[in-house]
C-alpha cells in the first residue's frame, strides 16, 4: 500500500556541555551580540531619539480689532496716521485722519474656525496729499489646541512704498505662524498672550514701530504676513480717500512639537525591533550551522521516542 505524508515536524535536539566552556562562552557572546548590536546600529545611524515632530492644524484665529497706520505723504517726510488707540492718537496733531473701516471674518468651511480676514480702510487725505508709502499693523488672538494648548497675541505687519503716488493698496496673504523652536506636546503655554502695542501707554516709545516690531521679533513663536500679492493703484483724484483693501487667510500650519517620553519610547523601539528582527535571523543561522558541524564540542542529545514511530494496520 502507498504511503503519503500527512503531517510533519522538526526534530528536537539539545546541545549539551559544561558551564566552562568554549560553547558557552560562545552562547554568551552571541547573545550579546544580538540584543546590543541593534542598539548601536539604530543609534548611530541617526533619529533613533525623536527630538522634534509635526502635526497639522489650523489655529484659531481672531482679528483683534487694533490697528496702527502711518502713511507717508510727501518725499519731505510728512505723514498722516490713525491707530484703535487713543494716547498714540493724541500725540499726532495735524498728522491726525480718521479713516472709515470696515472689517470682516469669514469661517468659509462652517467648522467653527474663521478662515479669512476682509480688511478695508478709506482714508480721508488733504488735496494735496499724495500718499508713497503705507505701514500698517493688524493684532490677532491665536490659539492652538490639538497637542498643547497654545495662546498668544499677534500682529501681521504690511509695509509697501513706490515712487509713484498711490490711491488704492490691495493685499491678498496668508497668516503664517513662525517657530524658532518646537512647542510642548501638552500643558498650557501663554508665554505670549500679551500685547503686541501696550495701548495703555502713554509714551511715544510704546508706538514707535521700531520698539514694536524689534520686541516682536524676540519671541520664539510669531506670526507674520506671507505670500504677499500687493497691487499699487496710481491716480487718486484731488477729494478721493486712499484706499486698503485687504484679505488676510488664516491656512493650516504644520507644527513643530517636542514628543513625549512615551512617543519618543514607541518611535526607539520600533526602530530597534525592525533591527533585532534581522539579526536574530543571522545569528540563528550561525548557531545552526557551529553545532551541527561540531566546530564547538558539545553533546548532541535527541529525544526518546515514547512507542513505536509506526503502526502498520491491514485494510
Amino acid at each position: 500500500m502507498a504511503l503519503y505524508e500527512v503531517y510533519s515536524h522538526p526534530k528536537l535536539i539539545k546541545y549539551k556541555t559544561s558551564v566552562c566552556s568554549k560553547a558557552t562562552l560562545f552562547m554568551l557572546i552571541l547573545l550579546v551580540l544580538t540584543y546590543i548590536s541593534p542598539l548601536l546600529v539604530a543609534f548611530r545611524s541617526q533619529g533613533f531619539w525623536l527630538k522634534q515632530s509635526t502635526y497639522e492644524e489650523q489655529p484659531t484665529v481672531r482679528f483683534q480689532y487694533e490697528v496702527l497706520l502711518i502713511v507717508l505723504t510727501g518725499s519731505s517726510g510728512s505723514y498722516a496716521a490713525w491707530s484703535t488707540f487713543p494716547s498714540f492718537n493724541s500725540m499726532q496733531g495735524d498728522n491726525l485722519r480718521i479713516p472709515l473701516v470696515l472689517a470682516r471674518e469669514e469661517d468659509k468651511n462652517q467648522d467653527g474656525k474663521m478662515d479669512v480676514l476682509h480688511f478695508k480702510l478709506e482714508l480721508p487725505l488733504q488735496p494735496t496729499e499724495q500718499v508713497l508709502s503705507v505701514q500698517l499693523i493688524l493684532t490677532f488672538s491665536y490659539q492652538l489646541r490639538k497637542m498643547s494648548t497654545f495662546v498668544m497675541q499677534s500682529m501681521g505687519f504690511l509695509q509697501y512704498s513706490s515712487p509713484v503716488p498711490g490711491s488704492k493698496l490691495y493685499v491678498n496673504a496668508d497668516l503664517k505662524l513662525q517657530q524658532r523652536q518646537p512647542l510642548n506636546h501638552r500643558g498650557l503655554d501663554t508665554r505670549y498672550n500679551v500685547s503686541v502695542i501696550d495701548g495703555t501707554s502713554p509714551f511715544a516709545s510704546a508706538y514707535d514701530l521700531t520698539n514694536i516690531i524689534a520686541a516682536y521679533r524676540d519671541r520664539n513663536v510669531t506670526t507674520a504676513l506671507s505670500d504677499f500679492n500687493p497691487v499699487w493703484l496710481a491716480g487718486r483724484a484731488a477729494n478721493s480717500p486712499f484706499l486698503i483693501d485687504a484679505v488676510i487667510r488664516y491656512p493650516v500650519e504644520v507644527i513643530s512639537y517636542q514628543p513625549g517620553f512615551w512617543e519618543m519610547i514607541k518611535f526607539a523601539w520600533i526602530q530597534y525591533v525592525s533591527i533585532l528582527l534581522l539579526f536574530l535571523w543571522v545569528f540563528e543561522r550561525i548557531k545552526i550551522f557551529v553545532f551541527q558541524n561540531q566546530v564547538l564540542t558539545t553533546m548532541p542529545v535527541s529525544p526518546v521516542p515514547l512507542g513505536p514511530s509506526f503502526k502498520q494496520h491491514q485494510c
